[in-house]
């Protein structure tokens, strides 16, 4: 776990800067996963629709959705709110089953992400790099290692390094357990369906929340607000705001802005789950007022 390149000597060589995405083979066979999901989804045609495979895709959809945000992005990345030792593996094991790779791999590209947030050395920037390499291309562009340098804190816990060394294993057991419940309708539209539908939601967040939205605050980044990105990613649309204040577990700053996240860890901190939940500090909420 010793520290590599120290960010700040990040150079334009590094993934997620300016210059041309060329493919290389261990690009290919790292992608091999997500394309298999994809093709997959033509199975659908073969095993045929139900209404309980429907209801449990929209059911695993949204439970990983909020495993991703709540986990991956407010606590693992930015650290917004304290938890157990147990409740914190089973954050790590529900974001996981989303198949977007392994916790430390996740959180340590974010907290990139922030540091470089739309400057050279930004993992997924559509303002360096455009659409498509924001949305998906920057995850098979040499970054497959976990930066280990960046995530020191959650690195010293053994069953959050055994889970990131496997980064598929919890979605492979999710996909068995659908397809022993529900056969294969339950495989491809359940587990399937709902997988890639889940990456391209948070996905949006990279490559849509700096580019189409409302600037409420001067932040150095084209991070935007966007309320349709809030409805579907659960209150991460509100990227702005977080990237104003991105200590806040709260994105959804006032009580108009819909985050859903925020309301499920809420209701957590009720029943002693969590705790120590952090929302954005009063100056702020007047800045954001008066913009």
């Amino acid at each position: 776990m010793t520290p590599q390149t120290a960010l700040d000597s990040d150079t334009l060589s590094q993934p997620g800067n300016v210059g041309q995405w060329a493919w290389r083979p261990a690009d290919w066979l790292d992608a091999a996963p997500f394309v298999f999901c994809h093709v997959a989804l033509l199975g659908v045609f073969w095993s045929g629709v139900t209404v309980e495979s429907l209801l449990l895709g929209l059911g695993l959809f949204l439970l990983r959705a909020w495993g991703v945000t709540a986990g991956y992005h407010r606590y693992f990345s930015h650290r917004s709110y304290q938890t157990s030792r147990v409740f914190q593996f089973i954050l790590a094991l529900l974001a996981q089953s989303s198949a977007q790779k392994g916790v430390l791999w996740w959180a340590a590209h974010h907290r990139v992400h922030h540091r470089r947030s739309d400057m050279p050395g930004d993992v997924h920037s559509p303002v360096q790099r455009g659409f498509w390499y924001a949305h998906v291309g920057w995850i098979f562009d040499g970054t497959e290692a976990t930066r280990w340098e960046q995530i020191p804190d959650f690195a010293r816990y053994p069953e959050l390094r055994l889970l990131n060394r496997y980064p598929l294993t919890p979605a492979v057991g999710l996909a068995l357990l659908c397809f022993l419940w529900m056969g294969w309708p339950g495989l491809f539209v359940g587990f399937f369906a709902s997988t890639v539908a889940c990456w391209h939601n948070t996905f949006l967040v990279n490559s849509l929340a700096h580019v189409w939205g409302s600037r409420r605050f001067a932040t150095a980044d084209q991070s935007r607000n966007n309320f349709w990105i809030a409805l579907s990613t659960l209150g991460e649309g509100w990227h702005n705001n977080h990237h104003h204040y991105p200590g806040s577990c709260r994105n959804g700053f006032y009580w108009w802005e819909i985050d859903v996240t925020w309301y499920l860890l809420l209701l957590l901190e009720r029943c002693g789950i969590v705790w120590n939940l952090r929302e954005p500090p009063a100056r702020v909420l007047a800045l954001g007022r008066g913009a």
